[in-house]
């Protein structure tokens, strides 16, 4: 990497920058993801090599400027691995993963104490969601501030109250679509994105946008409560969907035709026929 951005380098990696390499850092790290996912080991060491490369040409940049190293890059990690893994490294007994856990949520804790307290001594307010950042995706983000916000105390008692809540938003949309032009919300239609979609005025758009974000904010909190990802359990959903949907493609064209010649009341009937195959057979349907 010094060698590619130095004089004589490569044209392209000395003309980038921090901010035109954070792109691929994120569709390098999807790319690690997908990989996992498909239990694609061979592509998953090829994409990892791609994701490290994203940090050796941020440490190599930084490096450029006198910011730091990749040296001081791994110090840092090395510390962090040392400073939060007093068990191993230290006197501190965590016996199970919980109590591993329990104890890394309390080194943070602490971590974060000494960051408030240095906010503090300059005269700052230190907010607990400091530290989430808001440009990571939204599920993620959604799932990092609610559980900040329930490490003091901000919380539902427990899951019903979700569903409760899940109730509420829903009901307060459904209120909302009343304001919604002549004959309510209908698909928009096969052909142009957007062709025969209903013109919905700028304050009721917000509005749904909004409760329809609401509705995301408490599936997320479900999801945590039950100790799922949510990022994993709709790529998951994303997954069988593609599945199915192929597989019905596939049953289309092997009669000469596309799902856009098909009809719904036949897409549906495809649709329930890839489901029921999965069922039968224990196969995914790809």
């Amino acid at each position: 990497m010094e060698r590619l951005r130095a004089p004589g380098g490569c044209p392209w990696d000395r003309e980038q920058t921090f901010d035109t390499i954070k792109p691929y850092t994120l569709e390098e790290t999807y790319e690690v993801l997908e990989a996992i996912d498909n239990r694609d080991w061979p592509e998953l060491a090829g994409e990892l090599g791609d994701l490290l490369l994203q940090v050796l040409f941020y440490a190599e940049m930084a490096n450029e400027q006198g910011l730091f190293s990749i040296d001081d890059v791994l110090d840092h990690l090395s510390t962090k691995l040392v400073d939060r893994h007093p068990h191993v490294f230290g006197d501190v007994k965590a016996d199970t993963s919980d109590q591993v856990k329990r104890n890394w949520e309390a080194l943070k804790d602490e971590e974060r104490k000494k960051k408030e307290g240095a906010a503090i001594a300059k005269d700052e307010k230190r907010s607990i969601l400091a530290g989430v950042s808001s440009k990571m995706p939204s599920l993620l983000e959604a799932q990092k501030i609610s559980s900040r916000a329930a490490q003091i105390g901000f919380d539902w008692p427990d899951v019903e109250g979700l569903f409760d809540k899940l109730r509420e938003e829903t009901d307060e949309l459904r209120e909302h679509l009343k304001q919604f032009p002549a004959l309510g919300p209908r698909p928009p239609g096969r052909g142009v994105a957007g062709s025969g979609r209903v013109a919905v005025p700028e304050k009721l758009q917000e509005k749904l946008e909004e409760e329809v974000g609401d509705l995301f904010f408490v599936l997320v909190n479900i999801a945590r409560y039950l100790s799922v990802d949510p990022e994993s359990a709709l790529r998951r959903t994303n997954r069988k969907f593609r599945r199915r949907f192929q597989w019905m493609e596939e049953r289309l064209h092997a009669s000469g035709r596309s799902a856009d010649d098909a009809p719904m009341e036949e897409l549906e009937s495809l649709w329930q026929k890839a489901k029921n195959h999965e069922r039968e057979t224990g196969e995914k349907t790809a």
